[in-house]
């Protein structure tokens, strides 16, 4: 790759890590309106149960699509049987010479008890989820929101200082 497509290369993955960070923002936003509003008044119903997993395995997933494009534009190979766990488990390595990590320890930890229900989530077709699990569950959310949006941002910090963006791009 030419300097001039990496350079444009960086500054699309900053793109587009931006806006994965807009799409992560938007579940908070969702899940933060639900409980002000309609949440808290309907209780820890079924229909609640369902309006919160979905939230939960929906913010996993956007983090989870910003690391795929980081892992593929870095190490340009992702796949395998275990390839959600694997990629999740790159973003706290740093990669010398190619990459800083993304993620920190205590991020990572809560993002990883996501990644775990979206999977469970995937394949439970009942709708009656245990309350103590999600009350576990958005522990870890807000733990990995907390953590999530700086470390990313920290990474574009350091990955736009590795670069000198085009010039007239």
């Amino acid at each position: 790759m030419s300097d001039k497509n990496q350079d444009l290369g960086v500054e699309t993955l900053l793109g587009q890590i931006d806006a994965g960070l807009d799409v992560l923002g938007r579940i908070e936003r969702h899940l933060a309106s639900f409980y002000a509003n309609e949440g808290n008044a309907m209780g820890r119903n079924q229909v609640a149960a369902v309006v919160v997993a979905d939230a939960l395995t929906r913010y996993y997933t956007a983090a989870e699509t910003m690391f795929f494009r980081i892992a593929r534009f870095f190490e340009n190979n992702v796949g395998g049987d275990r390839w959600h766990a694997e990629l999740l488990d790159r973003m706290r390595i740093e990669v010398p010479g190619i990459r800083p990590s993304v993620l920190s320890e205590p991020t990572y930890g809560a993002l990883r008890e996501l990644m775990r229900f979206r999977h469970f989530s995937r394949y439970y077709v009942e709708l009656d989820y245990d309350w103590d699990r999600l009350d576990f569950l958005l522990i870890k959310y807000n733990q990995a929101k907390a953590g999530l949006a700086a470390d990313v941002k920290a990474f574009c910090k350091t990955l736009a200082s590795l670069h000198v963006p085009l010039e007239g791009a």
